[in-house]
């Protein structure tokens, strides 16, 4: 599936990942291919993302990527979309 994370400032990933888990405003909840199309609020914590994840130099010092193969943004708050493979983060 397709992932973007979009910033106020910048497009800070746009790439393939085999799933991505963020932090609802309600729990955190997991996405994988062809997942029911969602819209939801985020709350303050960690989005995941499972896959090659290749950063952009600019942008790299705001992940960690550990040795789990999980790379990490923090977040405060933010909105994810969810539809036909596509997922769009609008984070804070």
């Amino acid at each position: 599936m397709h992932l973007e994370i979009v910033t106020p400032e910048a497009t800070l990933f746009s790439g393939e990942v085999t799933s991505v888990a963020v932090p609802g405003v309600q729990g955190e909840f997991q996405m994988l291919n062809n997942h029911a199309a969602t819209v939801s609020l985020l709350g303050p914590g960690t989005v995941k993302v499972w896959g090659d994840v290749k950063l952009d130099e600019e942008v790299a010092d705001k992940f960690t990527q550990g040795k789990d193969g999980i790379t990490r943004l923090e977040i405060t708050s933010g909105t994810v979309e969810m539809s036909d493979n596509k997922v769009i983060v609008l984070a804070d």
